[in-house]
């Protein structure tokens, strides 16, 4: 509790990211991003680090990019990159007190790419198909907001217990399925159409709709963004007892390196990405 008339103190991120082609894919067609910005700078952040939410707004996202040859490559760093040029730009309307609109300004950047993917995908043959899913999260002093279309994931993981959640919802039929208690996380995983998306940025569809939301958060909460690669081979319960057991004292701790090694040590046959953001 802090003494009367004391404001809280200004909450402070903890990051780390990491990504892997996996053991079979040559190429790897996942990309994440970390930017800390104000109305006056942005800056790119590296895959760990630690800085303060007194000053700056923070973004992390997740992209898995799809399209023949390496246009899935391409199409997950198209999708990142267009978030560092576009949403730095709405930090003064945040500033001003105007929250309430930032369902609004996620949406339209979500339809910005969409369209940059879908024109390229159009334009060139070699494109065609490209699209990219993308799982982003915004966090300002208050509130961190999300923004997510296909079927990376972002979960949460609160200091004050009940578990692991997954606050983003898959966008594919099995994911349907297992909202719906029609199937249970095994068979989820072992579906032979697990990975089929209804939604995405570009390939081919006509309209975007991500899903928006927002958290509230606390000190000692952990958030994990990730691409299906990380979760195609482990369980939610997984995921949380290695996010649980970092050693918070360790000189080298790194909690995506621990879920990428737990993950490699399976099939790992797609591209595997996790970045994970603390508050401290």
């Amino acid at each position: 509790m802090n003494p009367p008339g004391n404001l809280p103190p200004t909450p402070r991120l903890q990051w780390f990211g990491r990504t892997d082609p996996g053991k079979v894919r040559r190429n790897n067609e996942d990309a994440f991003l970390g930017l800390q910005f104000n109305d006056r700078e942005i800056y790119h952040l590296g895959k760990l680090g630690e800085a303060s939410l007194a000053e700056n707004d923070f973004v992390f996202a997740v992209s898995d990019g799809m399209g023949g040859a390496r246009a899935g490559e391409f199409a997950s760093r198209l999708a990142v990159d267009k978030i560092t040029r576009l949403l730095p730009r709405s930090f003064k309307q945040a500033a001003t007190g105007l929250v309430a609109g930032y369902d609004e300004v996620l949406t339209e950047l979500f339809d910005r790419i969409h369209r940059a993917l879908v024109f390229l995908g159009e334009s060139d043959e070699e494109c065609s198909g490209m699209g990219a899913t993308l799982s982003l999260c915004w966090f300002t002093p208050e509130w961190m907001y999300f923004a997510h279309i296909g079927d990376s994931r972002i979960y949460y993981l609160p200091a004050s217990g009940g578990g692991i959640m997954q606050i983003t919802q898959d966008d594919t039929h099995v994911g349907w399925l297992f909202r719906n208690d029609k199937l249970n996380e095994r068979e989820a995983k072992e579906h032979p159409r697990r990975n089929v998306l209804q939604k995405a940025l570009g390939a081919g569809h006509q309209f975007v709709d991500p899903q928006v939301g927002k958290v509230g958060y606390e000190a000692g909460d952990v958030f994990l963004l990730c691409t299906d690669g990380l979760t195609d081979g482990l369980y939610n319960s997984r995921l949380e007892d290695i996010l649980r057991t970092q050693d918070q004292n360790a000189l080298e701790r790194d909690p995506a390196k621990s879920l990428l090694q737990a993950a490699l040590e399976l099939a790992a046959r797609d591209n595997i990405t996790a970045l994970v953001v603390e508050v401290v």
